[in-house]
């Protein structure tokens, strides 16, 4: 009873469409046996239509709380919801290994699924962050009974977002740790840690070697974070099993992507989507002004996904069943062997899947309402606005670096470079930006951090009219370090009429001299990829850019010597200086979009 009210108020209160069936029937705790006889717990939201199509979400976070709501809101709009808490979650059997079993669990998820007498032939998978990467762990061998993907807030490889330009997102990863660990307390206990602020996760994040890190956040050490802190190099083999977008022309389900400019996966997701577009697919975005965790990106997901997996998914008059008409559907606790893959029963390690090859041509998919892309520009007068890709043209245009901490488009002028020292004892705090819990993330005002001797800025005059720069951004600085090992920071930022100076785009890259060599004067040359960006900088405010030796917790510390990763105690600070003259022009570059290009309001 409680579920049905709290859907009718979710479909008001989001403007949701209007549920096609109220009547749904829910089987929770439904043991589903893997092929290495591991119980995978799966609950199914069934609704009372005929040849309705199936919602896959396999998560790590739970099957109560909003995924509850999620799943029977799904369900009213005409699909079998089948939702399962990946392993070692939730009451799984196994131990959570990221990104190891979830190709072969959702493999055998599927076949289970084939196997249902209300199987009606097609099925689509929604979710977010984890959830969406083990969309992409399953979708190239799904073959063609996957219809829809929505990936939200996530990309088919984390590697590049977990050692972003070379460096550890400590925040990131250690609050993810203790964040899975938190779901194995006490709910008084979890609520009690919040209250107090998290402080042991504050500890951990400050505290050196990292391989104790996990221990000091959560009591208990952490398998997986200890081998990500060893497997952090560009070469390690232990990433090639556990990303799959070396296999992403093997999708064939149309995919749409839901982000937000302050997302932590969001440059991966646009490489994601680049590869897609290269391969002729034409996969819908959607970015707005969210952060990973945002209310708004929930959001905007519930309501472009339910739209997404109607469109593609077939309704209850057009599917049509491919399962043998004997098919049952399976008990919650069934005898032995009878929920087990077929082909696992049969005493291999193989499911049968279809045979999958290359992208095969496919009818047009139907153009989304208002374009295949869509964005939010943030600052004064920005808003929605439809494109026909990603990234719309744009005249990439060199910022300089100028004397008397100014920017200016105008070529760089002999001057002295500009220099900072950097002690890792006292590291570079972050501020806002791409992180993984919502309320401290996003756009903030960078006064406090400017201000620290560590952190260098060059500013712009005020605009006499509004500039609007929407794509790729990057910066090229010209450093010389006394230390061989350090990382470059950088970040641009909109100062306001009132002189708020607020975060728009960042990035980090970490120096070592076997991937940066300097020249004869001892200068490194460092382009910095930063985030992707959609703003509007308004008339009478300044473009601001700055530049530091790190951003800490979000990103770990330097200490200054090359020690290994988890083992690093000894921290070694340095000088550093920012040249900008003719022969070494250290600037900002930034795709300005002008009137006549393709953006359409919406």
């Amino acid at each position: 009873m409680l579920d049905r009210v709290a859907s009718r108020l979710a479909v008001a209160a989001l403007r949701l469409p209007r549920a096609r069936t109220r009547r749904i029937t829910v089987r929770r705790d439904i043991a589903l046996r893997a092929r290495d006889g591991v119980i995978l717990r799966t609950d199914h939201y069934a609704p009372d239509l005929p040849d309705a199509p199936t919602v896959l979400i396999r998560t790590p976070y739970g099957r109560g709380g909003p995924m509850r709501l999620l799943c029977r809101l799904a369900a009213e709009q005409g699909f079998h919801v089948v939702i399962q808490a990946c392993r070692g979650t939730d009451g799984s059997g196994g131990t959570f290994d990221p990104f190891v079993h979830e190709r072969e669990d959702g493999l055998d998820t599927l076949d289970w699924l084939r196997r249902q007498r209300w199987w009606c032939g097609a099925f689509g998978m929604f979710g977010a962050s984890y959830q969406g990467f083990v969309q992409w762990a399953l979708a190239a061998d799904a073959g063609e009974d996957l219809r829809a993907m929505v990936a939200v807030a996530t990309a088919s490889t984390t590697r590049d977002s977990t050692y972003a330009g070379e460096s550890f997102a400590l925040d990131t990863v250690l609050t993810w740790v203790e964040l899975l660990e938190a779901q194995t307390v006490p709910w008084l206990a979890r609520q009690w840690e919040l209250k107090r602020g998290q402080p042991r996760l504050a500890a951990a994040l400050s505290h050196l070697p990292l391989v104790e890190a996990d221990r000091v956040a959560t009591g208990v050490t952490v398998p997986f974070f200890q081998e990500w802190l060893r497997h952090h190099t560009p070469q390690a083999d232990y990433w090639r099993s556990r990303v799959f977008d070396d296999r992403l022309h093997l999708v064939q389900a149309p995919v749409a992507m839901v982000s937000g400019w302050h997302d932590i996966f969001l440059p991966a997701q646009l490489r994601d989507y680049a590869a897609l577009r290269a391969l002729g697919a034409r996969p819908r975005l959607i970015i707005g002004p969210w952060t990973h965790g945002s209310p708004g990106l929930f959001v905007a997901a519930l309501r472009e996904g339910l739209d997404w997996l109607g469109t593609h998914l077939p309704t209850a008059a057009t599917a049509q069943p491919t399962t043998p008409a004997a098919a049952t559907d399976q008990a919650a606790t069934p005898p032995a062997g009878t929920d087990r893959p077929s082909t696992a029963a049969a005493g291999t390690d193989q499911v049968a899947v279809p045979a999958v090859g290359v992208r095969r041509a496919v009818a047009p998919e139907p153009e989304p309402a208002g374009g295949p892309v869509r964005i939010h520009v943030g600052g004064v007068g920005g808003g929605w606005r439809d494109l026909p890709d990603w990234p719309p043209p744009a005249e990439a245009t060199r910022w300089y670096l100028h004397p008397q901490s100014a920017l200016r488009t105008a070529a760089p002028v002999p001057s002295p470079p500009d220099g900072f020292w950097y002690d890792p004892a006292d590291p570079t705090p972050s501020l806002g930006g791409p992180l993984l819990v919502a309320q401290r993330s996003g756009p903030v005002d960078n006064r406090p951090v400017e201000a620290r001797p560590d952190v260098l800025t060059w500013t712009s005059e005020s605009l006499t009219g509004p500039l609007e720069v929407i794509g790729p951004v990057q910066a090229d600085i010209h450093v010389r370090s006394e230390l061989e090992h350090f990382d470059v920071f950088v970040r641009l930022c909109d100062v306001d009429r009132r002189g708020r100076s607020w975060n728009i785009c960042d990035g980090l890259v970490r120096i070592d001299p076997r991937r940066f060599p300097t020249d004869g004067s001892g200068t490194v040359t460092v382009t910095v990829p930063m985030w992707p960006v959609a703003h509007r900088f308004a008339a009478g405010h300044r473009l601001r850019l700055q530049l530091s030796g790190g951003a800490h917790p979000r990103y770990v510390r330097n200490p200054g010597t090359g020690e290994p990763l988890g083992t690093a105690v000894t921290l070694r600070g340095g000088f550093r200086e920012i040249l900008h003259d003719p022969e070494r022009p250290s600037a900002v570059v930034l795709p300005v979009v002008h009137s006549g290009s393709q953006l359409v309001p919406s």
